[in-house]
């Protein structure tokens, strides 16, 4: 199982890219509410927003990479190592976007780490 690592993990960067783009994507638009008399204004905005767009790119090639691995890789087995993602996504949200990662999200991407660890040296 371990041979096809480097396909999920292409699955979970293509997965982190999107959250990535996604969140720069709603940077662009302001703070709205769930009315409705912002579904024409807000949902406009949403859908011509080019980094929402490419998010949304990310996810589908995410999905179609996950497929492959499903067809290859029990689902007990690759399931977990999604949370690899949010290694991906804290750290580059720190580094790209400027986020703060305290001392509990660190120690959070630790036992993540260690999760991952044992579950690659089951397969």
């Amino acid at each position: 199982m371990n041979r096809y690592l480097p396909l999920i993990l292409g699955g979970v960067l293509l997965n982190a890219l999107a959250q990535l783009f996604l969140k720069q994507g709603m940077r662009n638009i302001r703070p709205f509410s769930f009315v409705l008399k912002n579904l024409l204004s807000v949902g406009l905005e949403v859908a011509l927003n080019f980094y929402i767009l490419l998010g949304m790119v990310c996810y589908a090639f995410s999905i179609i990479v996950w497929l492959m691995v499903l067809s290859r890789v029990d689902v007990s087995y690759a399931y977990p190592l999604l949370s690899i993602g949010y290694i991906i996504t804290a750290l580059a949200g720190q580094f790209f976007l400027g986020e703060s990662l305290g001392l509990e999200r660190w120690i959070g991407i630790f036992v993540i780490c260690l999760g991952v660890y044992l579950i690659t040296r089951s397969g």
